[in-house]
C-alpha cells in the first residue's frame, strides 16, 4: 500500500458508496413497479439514518431511465409544504427541468372552458409555462396542479416516454398544517391517486425516515394500499463483508486482514453508513503503518470515539438532562423496541428518580420531535439514530468509570 493510493471509501451523506452490497430484493421490487401498465402502487422507501436509502433512490434512477422514464424529483425540505401553493410549486419546478426541450403543439394549448386567460408564452413546456397555467386555472390549488400535471402529460406522451417518476427524499419532512388551513401532503396524495386513475403514468417515490408511513396513513388511510412499502434493514454479515472486500480489491491495495474485517463487520452493525465511516479511517491508518513497515492493526476505541464525537454527540445533545435518564434506561436494559408503561416499570427498579408513564409518554412526543426517537404502525417505541443505544452504554460505561474511587 501507497499513500499516493486514493481512499475509496465515502462515507457522506448521501454518496455513492464505491459497491452497493445487498439490496437486490429492492431493487428487482422497484423493477417490478416500473412494468405496470397502468400505475396502481407507488414505493414507499424507509428506514434509520445511515441504512442507505438515498444511495438507494439514486440507484434507482438510471435503472428507471434506461426503461424509458423520465425522472423528477429533490431532497424534500420544510418549505416545500408551507402550503398547498408551495407544494405545487415544487411540483412543477422540478417537472419543467425535464420539460423545457419539449415543444407544445397548438392542439395542447387549453382552449375555452378557462375562466382566466392562459397565455402560452414560448413553444417549449418552460417552468414559466407550467407556472402560467397553473395560475391561469380556475379552482382551488389541488384543481390547479391536476390540470397542470395532465397537460405536462399531454405535451410529454408524443415523445415516448414511458412515463415521469416523481422521487423525493427526506419525505418525512411532508406534513399538513390543520391549523393554518393548508393541506399540502393530502394534495400532494390525492393529486398522485387522482392521476394514476386517469391511466396517467405517473408514480410516486417517497423515501424516509419510519415516521413517515405512519404520516402519510394518517394522513391518508389508502396510502398503505397504494404504495408498496419497503423498509431497508441492516446489512448481513457477508453483504456487509462484500461492501469492504470490493472496493479494496479494485484500489489496488493490500487487502485488509481478516480479523479487521471482522471487527469492522461487528462494529458496523450492518449500517453503510458506519461501513463506510470506519472503514475510510482504517484504510488510512494502514496506509501509514505500511509505510512505516509496522504491523497493521486497528485501534478500535480511538475510531469509535471519533464516530462518536462524530456522528452521535449532536444527535444526544438534542436531549435534556431528564430525557438522557430515560434514554439510558432503555439502552442499558438492552431493549430494540419499547412502551411508555414498560419503560415506566424499568424506571422503577433503577435506583434513580423514577419517571411516571405520563411523563415517559411526553418525553417520547419530544424526543420523536428531536429524531432521537419514533413510533412505528403498531404503536411501538424505536431508537431512530442507528447504534444509538451502543453509545448511550459507552457514555454511561465512561461516567462509571470516572466515579469509581481510585486505590492507588
Amino acid at each position: 500500500m501507497t499513500k499516493q493510493l486514493e481512499n475509496p471509501f465515502r462515507p457522506g451523506a448521501g454518496h455513492q458508496p464505491p459497491y452497493l452490497a445487498g439490496r437486490k430484493e429492492e431493487t428487482e421490487e422497484f423493477t417490478r413497479l416500473l412494468e405496470q401498465k397502468i400505475v396502481m402502487q407507488n414505493l414507499v422507501l424507509t428506514g434509520l439514518r445511515g441504512i442507505g436509502k438515498t444511495v438507494l433512490l439514486e440507484s434507482f434512477k438510471p435503472i428507471a431511465q434506461r426503461d424509458g422514464w423520465l425522472w423528477a424529483g429533490t431532497d424534500c425540505s420544510e418549505s416545500a409544504t408551507v402550503s398547498e401553493d408551495t407544494m405545487a410549486i415544487r411540483l412543477l419546478t422540478d417537472v419543467a427541468l425535464l420539460t423545457s426541450g419539449v415543444k407544445i403543439s397548438e392542439e395542447h394549448v387549453p382552449g375555452l372552458g378557462f375562466q382566466s386567460p392562459v397565455t402560452i408564452s414560448s413553444t417549449n413546456l418552460t417552468y414559466d409555462v407550467l407556472l402560467n397555467y397553473y395560475n391561469g386555472t380556475p379552482g382551488l390549488p389541488t384543481d390547479k396542479l391536476r390540470a397542470t400535471l395532465v397537460f405536462v402529460w399531454k405535451c410529454v406522451e408524443p415523445i415516448n416516454a414511458k412515463g415521469i417518476i416523481f422521487a423525493y427524499d427526506e419525505a418525512q419532512t411532508l406534513t399538513d398544517h390543520a391549523e393554518e388551513k393548508q393541506f399540502p401532503l393530502s394534495m400532494l396524495l390525492d393529486t398522485f391517486q387522482y392521476l394514476q386513475r386517469l391511466g396517467i403514468p405517473y408514480l410516486l417515490v417517497l423515501t424516509g425516515l419510519p415516521s413517515l408511513v405512519v404520516k402519510l396513513v394518517e394522513t391518508r388511510t389508502y396510502t398503505e394500499r397504494l404504495s408498496k412499502v419497503l423498509t431497508l434493514g441492516q446489512l448481513s454479515a457477508e453483504e456487509s463483508k462484500e461492501a469492504i472486500v470490493r472496493p479494496i480489491a479494485s484500489s489496488g491495495s493490500v487487502g485488509f486482514t481478516e480479523a479487521s474485517i471482522s471487527l469492522l463487520v461487528k462494529q458496523s452493525g450492518g449500517y453503510p453508513y458506519f461501513i463506510q465511516f470506519l472503514c475510510r479511517e482504517v484504510f488510512d491508518i494502514f496506509n501509514l503503518q505500511y509505510s512505516r513497515g509496522e504491523e497493521l492493526s486497528v485501534p478500535m476505541d480511538a475510531l469509535l470515539q471519533k464516530l462518536d464525537n462524530d456522528f452521535f454527540a449532536a444527535r444526544w445533545a438534542r436531549a435534556t438532562e431528564r430525557e438522557k435518564d430515560l434514554l439510558t434506561i432503555i439502552a442499558q436494559a438492552g431493549l430494540e423496541e419499547f412502551g411508555v408503561q414498560q419503560v415506566a416499570t424499568l424506571s422503577q427498579e433503577n435506583g434513580k428518580k423514577p419517571f411516571s408513564k405520563s411523563q415517559v409518554g411526553q418525553m417520547f412526543v419530544r424526543l420523536i420531535d428531536a429524531g432521537l426517537v419514533y413510533k412505528d404502525r403498531r404503536g411501538a417505541y424505536s431508537f431512530a439514530v442507528p447504534l444509538l443505544n451502543g453509545y448511550i452504554n459507552r457514555l454511561f460505561e465512561a461516567d462509571i468509570n470516572r466515579l469509581q474511587p481510585r486505590l492507588f
